[in-house]
């Protein structure tokens, strides 16, 4: 892939993924709870998942022009009980990961070409899904490591073809529209992460659409539950 279209590209999908970030308004809570594993300190990891749907009420311009009328954006927040360097290993996109050992969405990670330290083209697969009535899944993304000045971390990627990895037998080939996350630290609080997420995925295939409606919400819903016993059982 030429590098200076994919710095450019990935660069655009890093603002757009900001700008989600930043905007609050919009997000309709889908499900929200407190992790069942305890923290550090004894106290309970609260999280929450939202959903944002790009017809009515009419949405920021971003949105509006990435996502058709039919798909939904994805928001994720809660406080994970570890350092945000213990966070980001369990979470990023990238060479080392430890994503595929604890979460049940994802099956194997790997790198299809590194054009820096922090870009980078990746395959992810997924296994089959809902009774099996959703297939096992692969995705080819761009993928950008960004680091801010306050020690957040965030991943931000899209969906790309690469010649490298044409679709492969046994999967069908899902799409990411810009997504990621954000590992930010607490101010006072060395031992805590906020995660905030971002999915807008296109899952491909002939599936109804209250199968896929159904099925990311509660997917979910699992998410920081068993990323916050992950960082202890891995690192610990």
């Amino acid at each position: 892939m030429d590098p200076a279209l994919a710095a450019q590209m990935s660069e655009a999908v890093a603002e757009k993924v900001l700008r989600y970030r930043r905007d609050e308004s919009g997000w309709k809570i889908c499900r929200e709870g407190v992790s069942e594993e305890l923290g550090r300190k004894g106290s309970r990891a609260p999280w929450r998942w939202g959903l944002r749907r790009p017809q009515a009420p009419p949405l920021p311009a971003p949105f509006c022009c990435l996502i058709p009328w039919s798909w939904i954006g994805y928001r994720g927040e809660g406080i994970v009980h570890a350092t945000p360097e213990k966070v980001w290993g369990c979470v990023k996109p990238l060479a080392g990961t430890l994503r595929d050992k604890w979460d049940g969405n994802v099956s194997s990670f790997e790198i299809i070409e590194s054009l820096t330290d922090m870009l980078c083209v990746s395959r992810t697969t997924s296994p089959s899904a809902a009774m099996k009535l959703i297939s096992p899944r692969d995705f080819v993304d761009l993928v950008l490591v960004k680091k801010y000045e306050d020690g957040t971390l965030s991943s931000n990627a899209i969906n790309v073809e690469h010649p490298s990895c044409p679709p492969k037998p046994g999967y069908v080939r899902g799409f990411n529209h810009p997504c990621g996350c954000f590992c930010e630290p607490l101010p006072g609080e060395p031992d805590k992460t906020n995660l905030v997420t971002f999915f807008q995925t296109d899952l491909s295939g002939y599936l109804p659409r209250s199968v896929v409606d159904s099925f990311f919400p509660r997917s979910m819903a699992g998410f920081y539950a068993n990323l916050e016993k992950a960082v202890r059982t891995l690192y610990d």
